[in-house]
């Protein structure tokens, strides 16, 4: 009787195991004098036997196979399978007598039909246990993240408590990745050098810089914003965020402007803004240097123009020097005077003091229709849990009414913070309205022209050298409203900002 001893021990369940590798080697040496066993070889290796692909494992079949040993020594046969495929080879040999024993001090097992069929058994149950322990953690962390909480490792700025089980702010860390969120919002950074800044405050991937996907990940984790996406299905976190929404927003946007593809060649700042209005193509841009050996040397020269690529188009180049003059007198038409801008935020103020002192009337539709659509959600996890909804059809439908509560709660959160959702958006906009004249002004680079221009408006067109623009609103609105009031000085300020802009505060509707 040659027989190899096998002693494993499972990554999975570190602190779970009843014997370490070394007390497996001495229970079974004190067995093998005990009952007078010659060992021939010592195999031990720290792997899961879940699945087949142990290496230590496949070394002892083989020595069973080229006939070097004709039997096994182990502590029990959950040590030497938990997977059908592995048992399945250990029975095999068996049935064929290249295997001829089997000890075990915790296990009894004859060579015989009823040796073999309790030997199943065994196997069985060991893979029994692996099944059920992946289905109750699978069940436990389904649960975890239903409570709100994350199950898995915190992202960074947040670090996974041990005490508690949550998921905790990093003072240090968190300053670091807001500091990158508000760097990416400028415009002004790539991902390699966000992903650099975060290297040199010590935000990491395993002691490396982020990679360019790291990075655009980490600013597009809407966990920062309380949101957890867990096997395609949207929760609400009960984790403390670091990031406002308003800042979350403005990355995304600045995400979307990034992936969008951008010629090769010359960096010309207007190139992705306009499109061409007869056939709808992209303008692009060329460069063209004139010398002038007496006077200025080498001058150079950009010209806009439609690409042409689908199909022929009429439309002429526009030199870059009037495109920015056009443009900087779209940006002066929705400026905002100093005048206007005091008296709306009197009265806006005035507005804000009414409402917070009674803003039940505007809260009370919006918890209505946000208990509607969690009885929606109930309604629908019934139908999906009865097997009459696809899964796919389920996270979908989940998705968007997670998306419509978060967006009723954040704007009923707004409304008991600030007394109603539209005075923060009118807030933004006198602002963005004030600093119209400074950025128009002569001194500001392109790219600051640009960034301001796609702010007020979007969809602009290049048509037979004129540039037209559709405002966002509420610019559009006040655009509309200036030009009302240059026919008809009459128009009180209180009605352009209320009527035409659409802030209107709870307390004028009453």
């Amino acid at each position: 009787m040659k027989l190899v001893a096998y002693c494993r021990k499972s990554t999975d369940e570190k602190h779970k195991q009843v014997l370490s590798i070394e007390s497996q080697v001495t229970e079974l040496k004190q067995f093998a004098r005990r009952e007078n066993l010659k060992v021939v070889d010592w195999i031990t290796e720290s792997k899961t036997a879940k699945v087949p692909g142990r290496v230590g494992f496949a070394r002892l079949l083989q020595l069973i196979e080229v006939g070097k040993a004709d039997g096994i020594l182990s502590w029990h046969p959950d040590r030497l399978a938990r997977n059908s495929i592995d048992g399945g080879r250990i029975i095999y040999l068996l049935d064929t007598n290249k295997l001829k024993f089997l000890k075990f001090p915790s296990f009894w097992f004859e060579n015989t039909p009823q040796g073999k069929f309790m030997l199943n058994i065994a196997f069985g149950q060991s893979k029994y246990y692996v099944d059920n322990l992946s289905e109750n953690v699978s069940r436990g962390l389904r649960q975890k993240i239903r409570n709100g909480v994350w199950p898995s490792k915190a992202p960074h700025g947040y670090f996974n408590c041990p005490q508690t089980r949550m998921i905790k702010v990093d003072r240090r860390k968190s300053k670091v990745v807001k500091q990158a969120f508000e760097l990416f919002v400028s415009g002004n950074k790539t991902y390699q050098e966000i992903g650099e800044f975060l290297s040199r405050h010590g935000v990491k991937a395993v002691n490396k810089v982020l990679h360019q996907s790291q990075v655009k990940n980490l600013l597009t984790n809407p966990f920062y914003i309380g949101v957890m996406s867990y096997a395609g299905e949207k929760y609400k976190g009960i984790h403390k965020q670091f990031i406002s929404k308003k800042l979350f927003d403005q990355v995304q946007e600045q995400v979307k402007f990034k992936s969008k593809p951008r010629y090769k060649g010359h960096n010309f700042v207007f190139t992705g803004l306009i499109k061409c209005r007869e056939c709808g193509g992209a303008i692009t841009a060329e460069q063209q240097i004139k010398h002038f050996p007496k006077t200025r040397g080498e001058v150079r020269y950009v010209y806009y123009h439609c690409t042409k690529k689908r199909g022929k188009c009429s439309q002429p180049y526009l030199p870059e020097n009037k495109l920015i003059s056009q443009l900087k007198t779209l940006i002066t038409d929705i400026a905002l005077p100093i005048s206007w801008a005091k008296d709306w935020r009197r009265w806006a103020n005035e507005e804000h003091q009414k409402e917070l002192q009674n803003y039940g009337l505007k809260t009370k539709e919006t918890k209505s229709k946000i208990k509607t659509i969690s009885q929606k959600l109930d309604r629908l996890l019934d139908l999906y849990l009865e097997q009459n909804l696809d899964e796919k059809v389920y996270k979908v439908k989940q998705n968007q009414l997670f998306d419509q509560k978060l967006k009723l709660e954040t704007q009923l959160k707004k409304t008991k913070d600030n007394g109603s959702s539209w005075l923060e958006p009118l807030t933004e906009f006198i602002d963005c309205a004030l600093r119209a004249h400074k950025i128009a002004r002569k001194e500001n680079t392109n790219a600051k022209i640009k960034d301001f221009a796609k702010r007020v408006g979007s969809n602009y067109f290049l048509d037979q050298k004129e540039i037209i623009v559709h405002y966002k609103k509420p610019f559009a609105s006040f655009r509309a409203a200036t030009l009302a009031r240059a026919t008809n000085p009459g128009v009180a300020w209180k009605s352009i900002s209320v009527e035409l802009t659409g802030f209107e505060p709870v307390t004028s509707a009453m």
